[in-house]
């Protein structure tokens, strides 16, 4: 059981992310500060370094929380699934724990305005994709691990986990612009999107309908 003491910094720890948050949003990335941030949850700037070491940090906490939670889903599930099975299966069986996960620390409203935020702020969208780098390093790690192969020889999972990334990125791109956005939208363009990647690899381009 969580003390009362770590209750505490967790929610001193949420605070200033749903303030920095609320501040991007509204201000812009560039144009917040970490005094804005510290003075909006009435803590001193050294509280805030306490627990983040700077802007781009309390920005992509919550971002990079998602990608662990769906990392660590992905070493959970059974074995016997294929790799690209694997990674569409833990997206679909994960959204809904990964949604509870991050309205334990933000609403959910103000996660989909910051996902804009990070996709028009071209620091914010730089250090998340080299963040994004790191997270599908260990998801070529697992994949390799589970099929029985070696990535440094094997090419295939480190084409696999590009595809996906790079098809959960346009999928992202694509929801978090849309003034309507919302989970549900979020969950049925990526579902869409990733629908996709099977057939976009594999199947007859030929002309449809």
């Amino acid at each position: 059981m969580t003390g009362l003491r770590e209750r505490k910094k967790q929610r001193t720890r949420d605070a200033l992310i749903v303030a920095a948050h609320e501040l991007f949003v509204t201000q812009g990335y560039e144009d917040t500060t970490v005094d804005q941030i510290a003075e909006a949850v009435d803590v001193s700037q050294r509280t805030f370094f306490r627990y983040f070491a700077n802007k781009e940090e309390v920005a992509l906490f919550v971002q990079d929380m998602v990608g662990q939670l769906y990392y660590e889903a992905v070493c959970a599930r059974p074995a016997g699934e294929s790799p690209l099975d694997c990674l569409r299966n833990t997206l679909d069986d994960a959204w809904d724990d990964v949604g509870e996960a991050v309205e334990e620390i933000t609403p959910l409203d103000l996660h989909l305005k910051m996902c804009q935020v990070i996709e028009t702020t071209p620091a914010l969208l730089a250090a998340h994709l080299r963040h994004s780098l790191l997270m599908e390093e260990k998801l070529v790690q697992e994949i390799a691990r589970r099929a029985g192969v070696d990535a440094e020889k094997d090419p295939r999972p480190r084409v696999l986990v590009a595809a996906f990334s790079g098809v959960m990125r346009t999928a992202a791109r694509q929801w978090s612009m849309r003034n309507d956005s919302s989970l549900q939208l979020a969950r049925q363009v990526t579902g869409d999107y990733v629908a996709q990647l099977g057939p976009a690899l594999t199947a007859d381009w030929g002309q449809q309908g």
